[in-house]
């Protein structure tokens, strides 16, 4: 009998599932609120480029083709890749596109017999003999609504989108006070060039946060007006960003992505002597921090400037909070055309002529405002959930990472997989594997372990979230233990995890998508 797989979100993680879907003989649906594939490299900024090496940032099956020279491709070379990904493996005919996903409810066992079940599903199998998903569609064009069936959902919806972290202000501090315009980054991005070129030109504006959109944004304004209309940055904690993947000539790759890297790093489900040789390791952990730390503030000068952050550079490579500084940055900030103003505390509010900070005893006089303060990507996945026992189950505790078994599967959510929430050092290679290893638990390769079992190990992830990231374990970043990780969903799906020929080039070469080429 045939089974339908719905697929919210045609990004790069969707067109991945899509693709598996097809590869197993499943029938694909995949609902898109845009109007083409390519998730959030369909609205960029016009500087845009890749975060990570290309050779990291491609699907095993389909290579860069040879005229993308770059190492990092701007934004127009990785939405025609991605796109010629769809293309190339026909599947855009499986898209519907303009197709908005108000909400998915399951229907099969009501909610106290679901929370009653020892096994996901209750019989430990992906397909219920009764449970379907309703998907509720609005068409964006037309506002129609239609009601779709299927027999497995897999949310590829992303965390960087459509609900932006807006900051909360006092009555009378907020935005609306603010005689100018305040608008997130989300906004500037659904801009095209022309018009977000004359948005900031001519304009003091002043960018809140240092993400990797704020510091693009900034150099947009800085390049569009100089010191004439200069860009002012608040920001509240400074950031190891790369001047590139070489620090002292040595490739990233080498200190962070391979076996002996994550040797150095306590693992979740480590058994004694893993632990041991990480906690004996841990120096060199320090000295690889302390190598890139030293390149990061030689070439981009972070003591003249005063932005050496307080923490290590693992740290952030452990919250995927690494971004690459773009070029000239801080010559702008030497001439004078973009502005460093970091806050003594995380608080600001807005009066008339602009933004106080300090405890309200200075105001920054500015034109506009754009929100650099990233997104709410738990809240997005929570909303997707018509049943409030599952927005429930999805968002999990404020206080832990979410609780997804292999970073896809929440143990009280039956047939319904997460691709592409869980971050890494390249989100397009995790997304890869986890939509293989989705397929293979569909396909009956494996089988998943109780549900008390996976929430036990979900936990242990959380734990090393919480060790590594701080803060920032809501993140449910990989990044540091990736072999690691794909380690375990190669073991599930009955695959080889060891890709290398002979044990130095197990131990020491990096890995990288080609590793792991598509079985058949």
């Amino acid at each position: 009998m045939e089974k339908k797989v719905g697929i919210i979100g045609a990004g790069i993680s969707g067109l991945l599932a899509c693709k598996y879907t097809l590869s197993k003989g499943y029938t694909p649906v995949v609902f898109e609120s845009q109007g083409g594939a390519g998730g959030v490299w369909i609205n960029t900024f016009q500087t845009t480029k890749l975060q990570t090496p290309k050779s990291y940032f491609q699907f095993s099956d389909f290579p860069w083709p040879s005229s993308v020279k770059e190492d990092t491709p701007d934004h127009s070379q990785v939405l025609d890749y991605v796109q010629s990904y769809a293309r190339h493996f026909n599947l855009v005919r499986h898209i519907k596109f303009n197709s908005r996903v108000v909400g998915i409810e399951f229907e099969g066992a009501a909610d106290e017999e679901l929370q009653a079940w020892e096994l996901w599903g209750g019989n430990g199998e992906p397909f219920g003999p009764e449970g379907k998903w309703r998907i509720t569609v609005e068409n964006t064009q037309t506002l129609s609504t239609k009601v779709h069936l299927v027999d497995f959902v897999i949310l590829c919806i992303g965390r960087f989108s459509d609900v932006p972290n807006i900051p909360v202000f006092p009555p009378g501090k907020g935005p609306e006070v603010f005689q100018g315009n305040v608008i997130h980054s989300m906004d500037y991005s659904a801009m095209d060039f022309q018009t977000a070129a004359q948005f900031i030109k001519g304009k003091r504006t002043t960018i809140v946060g240092n993400s990797k959109s704020g510091l693009d944004i900034a150099m947009e304004a800085a390049t569009a007006n100089g010191v004439e209309y200069p860009c002012r940055m608040l920001y509240k904690t400074n950031r190891w960003s790369l001047p590139d993947f070489q620090p002292w000539g040595i490739p990233l790759a080498y200190l962070y992505f391979n076996r002996f890297s994550e040797l150095l790093v306590h693992k979740p489900g480590e058994g004694f002597l893993l632990s041991l040789l990480a906690s004996i390791l841990s120096p060199v952990r320090w000295v690889f921090s302390r190598i890139v730390e030293s390149h990061i503030k030689r070439k981009l000068s972070l003591d003249k400037f005063g932005m050496v952050p307080e923490h290590s550079f693992f740290k952030e490579i452990s919250s995927c909070l690494i971004t690459i500084m773009p070029e000239g940055f801080y010559d702008s900030v030497e001439k004078g055309s973009i502005i460093l103003n970091k806050l003594s505390t995380s608080e600001f509010s807005f009066c008339k002529e602009g933004i106080l900070v300090d405890d309200e005893n200075a105001v920054l006089e500015t034109d506009q405002v754009i929100l650099a303060t990233g997104f709410k990507g738990d809240e997005k996945l929570k909303d997707m959930f018509v049943s409030s026992v599952f927005k429930d189950c999805i968002f999990g505790s404020s206080t832990a990472s979410l609780p997804l078994y292999r970073q896809c599967i929440h143990p009280r959510i039956p047939q319904l997989a997460v691709i592409g929430f869980s971050e890494s050092f390249s989100n397009l290679f995790t997304s890869e594997m986890r939509c293989r290893w989705v397929m293979e638990l569909l396909d009956g390769t494996f089988k998943l372990p109780s549900i008390k079992e996976m929430e036990k190990d979900a936990e242990k992830w959380d734990k090393y979230m919480k060790r590594y990231s701080k803060e920032n374990y809501r993140r449910s970043c990989i990044a540091a233990l990736q072999i690691w990780y794909c380690d375990q969903l190669c073991k599930d799906m009955e695959i080889n995890p060891k890709r290398k020929q002979g044990f130095l080039a197990e131990l020491f070469q990096p890995y990288a998508p080609l590793d792991y080429p598509p079985t058949s």
